[in-house]
């Protein structure tokens, strides 16, 4: 080792000091042939490099010549020093030669548990390294009484059987840990326990209130049928559709029959009352087409304008046109869809009859107005007074051309008949294909020639457009 490297009370004479180390020279040995000194190591180590010559003057070296030095040894143990553990706060001051008998009691001096643990410590942590942290350290268990060291006094902590706990159901209950086994199996009333009908988990101090309510809980048909093992939520489809003893309604409940029996003689009340079920079913057909009529007038109002304009659409006119030219009996006559004048107003329909009407037919398209009954009739001024506009929309490209449409307007002549109130019903003598003049409403029978037609493009992918505008007059009411 080289040389001392302790905290000296006083600096070392230069003399003490080894010239290959610098530091207070340990075991020193003594040159003979020229006198210089220097530690038994730090000279070993500098000769195995194959020098053999003296550090100090390089003269020649012989083994033979070197000797340890007692009396130097002596004076430099004779040195005041501190301890080696005086930072940590030990206050030791003696001779360099007293060290090692102090590091044996030195508070501060690193020591390996006696108890072979491997852990080294400081000498005055050794007694509560013994007494709590010692992995080897004898310890009495409190419940048991048996002696264990203290890595398996720990491990034997969580495993007692005669520690006493509490159940880890939490229900309340104490005991040693040998019972805790069959108290959760057996005793505690927190346990969980399946359902046997259901087989759903609940405690076992709520299972009985479970089955009570459980769904799959055996019940008896309340009919008395004889029926075994009914699961509650399967009763009431049993007693409808497979207890022999349930009451039930005739299958034509619905349709006004009012006849209850037990399952079995359902079939005979069917085959019996035949007649009376068949008259029922009539009147809820009749019922059902008056219902349907009045949705379907409604959505007709619903989907109509109410601005007071129509734009009406006929789509493959060239058709019309060829089935009005080949009727033997009348002309053929296509109807727009309603619409208002105004909200809540009047009620119109636009016709158009493709191959003219009388004094139009064969070569004119006609085109007529009527009023029909609506909803707020009892509301409005009679006769009808707003300007009607017809229009047949030229449907040519603006931008090559500028388009000309085909523009007819009156006002209603109030002593017409036809723009009187309308009585409920009045138009479907119209609808069924009659012609009389008075319920054409008012109209052009001439409003524009097949061959006017032709010269523009009024008719276009096969369809035309037919606007009809009414003027409404806004009063201010007082």
């Amino acid at each position: 080792m080289p040389g001392l490297d302790y905290r000296f009370m006083e600096r070392p004479r230069k003399r003490f000091l080894c010239p290959l180390c610098k530091k207070p020279m340990r075991e020193p040995v003594q040159v003979s042939t020229c006198g210089h000194r220097f530690c038994d190591t730090c000279l070993q180590e500098f000769l195995s490099e194959g020098i053999f010559k003296c550090p100090e003057d390089q003269l020649p070296l012989d083994y033979a010549k070197i000797f340890p030095d007692v009396e130097l040894e002596q004076q430099i143990l004779a040195l005041p020093i501190l301890c080696i553990h005086s930072e940590e706060g030990c206050r030791w001051i003696a001779q360099n030669k007293q060290l090692q008998g102090h590091l044996q009691v030195c508070a501060y001096n690193v020591v390996p548990c006696p108890n072979r643990c491997s852990v080294k410590l400081p000498r005055r942590n050794l007694p509560e390294h013994l007494q709590h942290d010692c992995s080897k350290r004898k310890l009495r268990c409190d419940h048991c009484s048996q002696e264990f060291t203290g890595e398996a006094h720990e491990r034997h902590q969580d495993m007692c059987p005669e520690e006493s706990i509490y159940c880890e159901n939490k229900c309340g209950a104490r005991m040693v840990r040998r019972l805790l086994t069959q108290h959760t199996m057996s005793e505690c009333p927190k346990r969980k326990l399946s359902c046997k009908y259901c087989g759903k988990e609940f405690l076992c101090d709520t299972i009985q209130h479970h089955q009570k309510q459980c769904p799959r809980f055996p019940v008896q048909c309340p009919n008395k049928c004889g029926t075994l093992g009914i699961a509650r939520e399967d009763l009431m489809a049993h007693v409808k559709e497979t207890c022999g003893t349930s009451i039930v309604f005739c299958p034509f409940k619905e349709a006004g029959c009012k006849y209850r029996c037990s399952k079995p003689a359902v079939a005979n009340h069917l085959e019996e009352a035949t007649q009376s079920h068949l008259s029922l079913l009539c009147g809820v057909v009749n019922r059902q087409r008056l219902e349907l009529r009045e949705l379907r007038r409604r959505v007709e109002e619903l989907s109509g304008s109410q601005d007071g304009t129509l734009l009406w659409k006929v789509c493959d006119y060239s058709r019309h046109l060829q089935e009005a030219r080949t009727r033997t009996s009348g002309s053929l006559e296509l109807f727009s869809p309603a619409f208002y004048s105004h909200r809540h107003g009047y009620r119109l329909q636009v016709s158009a009859f493709p191959n003219g009407n009388g004094s139009g037919e064969g070569s004119y398209l006609s085109i007529y107005i009527r009023i029909l009954p609506g909803e707020y009739d009892g509301l409005l001024e009679w006769p009808f007074p707003y300007r009607v506009t017809f229009s047949l929309l030229d449907q040519s490209d603006p931008a090559l051309s500028k388009p000309q449409h085909i523009l007819e307007s009156f006002n209603p002549d109030p002593n017409w008949k036809n723009f009187q109130r309308p009585q409920p019903g009045a138009m479907g003598s119209v609808r069924g294909g009659c012609l009389d003049e008075s319920m054409l409403g008012f109209g052009y029978p001439k409003f524009i020639s097949h061959e006017q037609m032709r010269k523009r493009n009024y008719i276009r992918d096969n369809a035309i457009f037919i606007k009809a505008s009414i003027d409404v007059v806004q009063r201010i009411i007082n």
